[in-house]
């Protein structure tokens, strides 16, 4: 939201008032506060007919600091983002002419009586800061609303990134971004998933602990600074410390919340039913039988939403003529090793059994003359579960948990972003404008937490299209409505990587795209990609997006990149134990492994597949590939082809057949693989293979989690010229070893040999 005219006008509507000063200040326990008019002081008489902003700083984690900014100290309704505090040591410093809060190695300081600023500072430099004028209380003098801003400097080379799943330029400077809820597909500034949180390249990032629309200019209305601003008297926001990326993002989940680990099943193939085509129990044996006699691995079976009966979404009842016997359906898919997952949203449809139940016992949102809040948009007179209201939750999760006792294994939680804001009433009484982007996050916990009640902690998960902060605790989301064209493709990677930047672990998308029939050639294309993501799902709208449906080559494409994937589970798992641990995404952009290689900063087309995979998808269909790699030694593990890239990074440009790519293992990585694996869990010490990839001199070590993600096993490679050692601890059965030298393979036995 913009506020001026230029660099030195105010816009006419608008009054603004900055902070001059530091007049005054106390200690209150781990508390520095500040008192700083809008006018410098020099006699008393100045003190009169003057506002001030309450400057209040804190710290919930180390390397965190907390600034409150309040013009008037007014109650506020909830909802407000869940936060840990950490309690850590903090070190309050005051002078006359200085006072400073510090936690870890990040430092606020703030003048006094000189001109006001916030200047952050870690390990001797400056972070970033908060200039003269930055701060601004601000009143539009036409519609009486108030709001607070803040601007945040930045450098002459700073990249900004993260907000959420942004389909928009993947570098957000230039950009104005705001945080809030749409159902607007991925192919403009609108999203699913908006997170009030960017991450710098410098080093740090900034958390702006505001439910409601909070609106960035990020180097756009002033062009050296990234502006945020709320509607209201107060604006709250964390300035989070590294100095890494990693560091960064580890900081910040432990703030809003760790990443939970989804179980490993979750990380192989899941299969759609699709959206309005038919099908039946015949249809969906079909399917499942299918892709068993072509040999292609199946985790999950998906029923998307015409498991119901249309006009009645959500009831929670399976079409008796569709699926006469639900209960024997599913032992039938789960006798073939299969999950099953099911389609819901948080809207009941009026022609839906549950409308009349949910409305007389005041279960839905509902509008200021005390009638539900209704509309006709997706399902004829809607009304939607009112997450605030614990009985309202309780009835909504016993309609799931029949589900669960036929037999139903996890669900896709889509919708929640088309939330009033106004003529609103919620049972709690939340403001209807800070619950809006909220929402999403009372009611996939709702259904997480059913989950975890009724499957257990290690089993539960979810496939949810809207996020909030904090959402990264019930994962697993996917991408939501693209177009089956090679830009949505491009458009989807894009967008997934600033929401994987945005504390968020793991990601998933419509393979083939959603919206429109797939060619051939694209749905091989968006395979390799899909199968190459933490998470893995056909889906469209008016087609089954079965490869038979396509042509033989894409059964084979289908076939070897799902195997591929659940031969690398032992890698891909363990990385993902590390991403709940640490806060690192699974799926992450290349420059947050290469940090010193600046021409890494801005690929959007491309990334790291854990620590030690590179991916560059392919997004055309003349099969070019035009990627880049950072310096050192690459292998494509499909086609073996060796890279030696020595003088900083290099790009490539090449022709690839359907069944191959860009997927490159960086040197000294160690892959644990199993190439015979026909799911996505399984004992990951048994019978694999240890690929070694231009192992440098000296000793590397590499960990292996079994499928609960618990620590089961650890390779230790020690090369000495050319001569190896390799001691497999934990692994057993039939275990070998591949070297993968400059471009050669040779195949050994777990012990000492000479390449």
């Amino acid at each position: 939201m913009k506020f001026t005219d230029g660099y030195w006008l105010t816009r006419p509507q608008y009054q603004i008032n900055s902070p001059q000063e530091v007049f005054d200040y106390k200690v209150d326990g781990k508390q520095l506060i500040a008192y700083a008019p809008y006018n410098k002081i020099t006699t008393r008489n100045d003190e009169l007919n003057l506002g001030m902003t309450t400057v209040k700083l804190s710290s919930p984690v180390e390397g965190v600091i907390g600034v409150k900014l309040v013009h008037f100290d007014q109650l506020t309704k909830g909802p407000s983002y869940e936060l840990s505090d950490e309690n850590p040591d903090v070190d309050i410093k005051t002078s006359d002419d200085e006072i400073s809060l510090t936690s870890g190695p990040l430092t606020a300081k703030l003048p006094v009586r000189k001109d006001f600023k916030i200047e952050f500072e870690a390990d001797g430099e400056t972070v970033t800061k908060s200039e003269p004028k930055s701060e601004g209380e601000i009143t539009d003098t036409g519609d009486k609303k108030h709001y607070m801003r803040e601007k945040l400097s930045i450098d002459v080379d700073e990249l900004i990134y993260g907000m959420g799943e942004r389909f928009t330029p993947f570098v957000k400077n230039g950009q104005e971004v705001d945080i809030v809820q749409k159902d607007g597909g991925t192919g403009s500034e609108q999203a699913y998933k908006n997170i009030p949180f960017y991450l710098s390249s410098k080093g740090y990032g900034v958390f702006v602990n505001q439910p409601e629309t909070v609106s960035f200019e990020v180097a756009s209305e002033d062009v050296d600074k990234v502006q945020f601003s709320v509607e209201g008297q107060s604006i709250e926001y964390f300035v989070i410390y590294g100095p890494t990326p990693q560091e960064v993002l580890n900081r910040y989940t432990r703030l809003t919340g760790k990443i939970t680990l989804p179980p490993a099943w979750s990380f192989g193939l899941w299969l759609s039913t699709s959206f309005t085509t038919d099908y039946s129990e015949k249809t969906v044996m079909g399917y499942i039988n299918g892709m068993q006699e072509r040999h292609i691995p199946l985790d999950v079976f998906h029923f998307d939403c015409f498991w119901q009966k249309g006009f009645e979404w959500c009831n929670f009842e399976w079409d008796p003529e569709m699926f006469p016997d639900p209960e024997g359906l599913i032992k039938k898919i789960h006798d073939k090793g299969v999950k099953v997952c099911v389609w819901i949203n948080s809207y009941i449809g009026q022609k839906s059994p549950l409308f009349k139940e949910a409305a007389e016992k005041g279960y839905f949102i509902k509008r200021k003359d005390g009638n539900v809040w209704q509309w006709d948009l997706w399902q004829a007179g809607m009304g939607i579960v009112d997450f605030t209201n614990p009985e309202a939750t309780k009835w909504y999760q016993s309609k799931l948990k029949a589900l669960l006792d036929m037999g139903v294994d996890c669900f896709k939680t889509d919708f929640g972003e088309r939330i009033p804001t106004e003529d609103a009433v919620y049972y709690d009484g939340s403001d209807p404008k800070r619950i809006h982007n909220y929402y999403t996050y009372l009611y996939n916990e709702a259904v997480f937490d059913l989950l975890k009640e009724e499957k257990g902690e290690d089993e539960a998960v979810l496939f949810a299209r809207s996020a909030t902060v904090g959402s990264q605790k019930f994962p697993v989301h996917w991408g939501g409505d693209n177009l089956s064209r090679y830009n949505s493709m491009a458009d989807s990677l894009r967008g997934g990587l600033s929401f994987l930047m945005s504390g968020f672990g793991f990601w998933s998308h419509d393979i083939g795209g959603f919206e429109e029939s797939a060619t051939p050639d694209i749905y091989k294309r968006w395979t390799q990609f899909g199968l190459l993501s933490s998470h893995s799902r056909y889906h469209g709208s008016i087609e089954a997006r079965v490869p038979w449906n396509y042509d033989d080559e894409a059964v084979d494409v289908t076939r070897k990149f799902v195997d591929f994937k659940l031969s690398i589970m032992p890698y891909l798992y363990t990385e993902a134990v590390h991403t709940a641990e640490t806060g690192t995404p699974l799926m992450r952009p290349v420059f947050m492994e290469y940090l010193k290689d600046r021409n890494a900063y801005t690929l959007d087309k491309e990334y790291m597949l854990g620590s030690k995979l590179l991916v560059a998808p392919i997004f055309n269909d003349q099969g070019k590939a035009n990627y880049y790699l950072p310096a050192g030694k690459w292998t494509n593990v499909l086609t073996e082809q060796y890279y030696d890239v020595t003088d900083g990074g290099n790009w490539f440009s090449e022709t690839y057949d359907h069944l191959n790519l860009p997927l490159l293992a960086r040197e000294n990585s160690i892959l644990v693989r199993n190439e015979a694996a026909q799911h996505a869990d399984y004992d990951y010490t048994k019978d694999v293979t240890i690929h070694l990839y231009n192992m440098v001199q000296g000793t590397t070590e590499q960990k292996v989690v079994d499928d609960h993600g618990q620590d089961a096993a650890k390779v230790t490679v020690t090369r000495d010229g050319k001569h190896f050692t390799v001691v497999a601890d934990g692994l057993n059965g039939n275990v070998t070893v591949k070297v993968h030298e400059a471009g050669q393979v040779t195949e050994e036995k777990v012990g000492e040999f000479d390449i």
